[in-house]
């Protein structure tokens, strides 16, 4: 049952929405139906589709929660929609047979343009994907009440204002598609690297990402929906180099490359020339060819860190920022070592930008290491981990911590 669930509440959770109408309605429904289904299965077996039980299931205990509360006039309009055990077609969300799948439905509308920006992402990460308000804020770097409210208030807009649950008409696409990219690429990172927990990554998360992102380009092939499918393949083909078997990290020029995924690089390798070759170079095409950069050296001493710069370089100028700033400046200390690194590092620190940020904290500690400046490095590794709530990532900076004091 833990499996179903982990698998299927999402996609339950997303027809069960467009069948009702009514985000809280079929929050109710899915869980109504998973209480069922813990009680009916054991002994009446696990049903040939269980989707399409859960989502009929939940359906109706819906349905009869509305006949409890009298409002009759909207149970009649759902029993005359489909039973959705009979139109399976529609409980399965097939991506290779229509643009009409519920998830990616649903993903659109929490993206409406009449959302704010923050409580888009924060909406679909919640009812998409299922994060807790505690693991958005700190995608977000804020306040899971702020997170909370953000979610409340969208849910609240949606309703009052009747947006419908559809997917956009395809001229009115490219207004929505950058939150949309947005927000799958947040997915895709809670998945690639854990917020917090005991797991560095979380699969589920990451491989619903990329599902979203081959739907996405099926849908609407623009460069940077093609980029950002690029940039996932990539890094998720890493995924498997990135912990030792005890699930600890090791760092990407440490890693394995003999177990990277080559058929992943070899997808996105692909996909970033098309990105790149169908019309200007966005931010997703950008970090997608840096990832390109990396994937095609043999062993990490082969990584031309000059071509990974000048993408940097190209990345601020169509999406600067302090994050992509940190980066940047990791490649420079690799191209012109780690004393130019750590200049840019401590511009950014200095501006009071990244202060709460545990990876400029890591990165400023790592280059300290590096030139032997061990009494900076050990506050800086103590700050980045009293900033980060990863299992693993705290093991990692443990380890270096004690490394110092040795």
């Amino acid at each position: 049952m833990e499996e179903i669930y982990r698998t299927e509440s999402r996609r339950v959770f997303a027809t069960l929405i467009r069948l009702l109408g009514d985000f809280d309605l079929a929050e109710e429904g899915l869980h109504d139906a998973f209480r069922a289904a813990l009680e009916q299965w054991p002994e009446q077996g696990v049903p040939a589709n269980p989707r399409a039980w859960l989502v009929s299931t939940g359906r109706f205990k819906a349905v009869d929660t509305l006949r409890r509360r009298a409002r009759f006039d909207f149970v009649e309009d759902l029993d005359d929609r489909p039973h959705p055990a009979g139109d399976e077609s529609a409980d399965e969300g097939s991506p290779g047979d229509s643009v009409e799948d519920d998830r990616l439905r649903l993903i659109f509308t929490c993206c409406h343009p009449t959302l704010p920006t923050e409580a888009r992402t924060a909406l679909t990460l919640r009812e998409v994907c299922g994060l807790t308000t505690e693991e958005i804020a700190r995608a977000f770097l804020t306040a899971p009440p702020t997170v909370a409210q953000r979610i409340v208030r969208a849910k609240a807009r949606i309703r009052d204002a009747r947006l419908r649950y559809e997917v956009p008409e395809r001229a009115e696409l490219p207004a929505r598609l950058d939150s949309v990219l947005r927000v799958i690429y947040l997915v895709f990172n809670e998945g690639y690297s854990a917020s917090a927990g005991d797991s560095l990554t979380r699969a589920d998360l990451s491989g619903e990402a990329i599902r979203l992102g081959r739907l996405l380009v099926e849908l609407l092939p623009e460069p940077e929906a093609i980029g950002l499918l690029a940039l996932m393949l990539i890094q998720e083909s890493r995924r498997a180099a990135r912990t030792t078997p005890a699930g600890d990290l090791v760092l990407l020029d440490a890693q394995d490359r003999s177990r990277w995924l080559h058929e992943l690089i070899a997808e996105g390798t692909a996909l970033v020339e098309r990105a790149l070759l169908a019309g200007p170079a966005g931010p997703y095409a950008l970090q997608a060819a840096i990832a390109a950069v990396h994937a095609e050296a043999p062993v990490a001493g082969a990584t031309d860190w000059a071509q990974i710069v000048g993408l940097y370089d190209l990345l601020l100028q169509r999406e600067p920022s302090p994050v992509v700033e940190l980066n940047r400046g990791v490649a420079i200390a690799m191209r012109d070592g780690p004393a130019a690194g750590l200049a840019v590092i401590d511009t950014i620190l200095n501006r009071g930008e990244l202060a709460d940020y545990h990876l400029a904290h890591a990165a400023r500690a790592d280059l300290c290491r590096r030139l032997g400046r061990h009494a900076e490095a050990r506050v800086a590794y103590t700050r980045a981990l009293a900033l980060t709530r990863q299992a693993t990532e705290r093991r990692f900076l443990e380890r270096r911590l004690a490394e110092l004091a040795a």
